[in-house]
């Protein structure tokens, strides 16, 4: 059987980091929730489009990524994002200098 090897990853340009690491449903334990983790790529391309309103070029070029780099990473941020309120999960954003890279 071959052995597949995938690409390296490529660093993203990455200019913000949050301010808090954690988000959670009000009065329910954090002990008692599923988590949703959020890298700190995924948080920083929800800012450029979603907060900042920039287009996916804008935004990829921001990140030093490709505009298709930059797409996939805001759809899977956008989905995980979606499942922690939707479903009621506490939400932990990792990366980055304050959270261990």
């Amino acid at each position: 059987m071959p052995i597949t090897m995938s690409r390296p990853f490529k660093s993203r340009k990455l200019s913000a980091e949050p301010a808090v690491s954690y988000f959670k449903p009000r009065a329910v334990p954090l002990c008692e929730l599923e988590t949703v983790t959020l890298r700190l790529d995924e948080f920083q391309a929800v800012k450029h489009s979603d907060l900042d309103a920039r287009d996916q070029a804008s935004g990829a070029a921001a990140m030093k990524v490709s505009r298709q780099t930059f797409g996939l990473i805001l759809a899977a941020a956008r989905r995980k994002l979606a499942d922690a309120v939707v479903n009621g999960k506490a939400l932990k954003i990792v990366g980055g200098k304050k959270y261990g890279k």
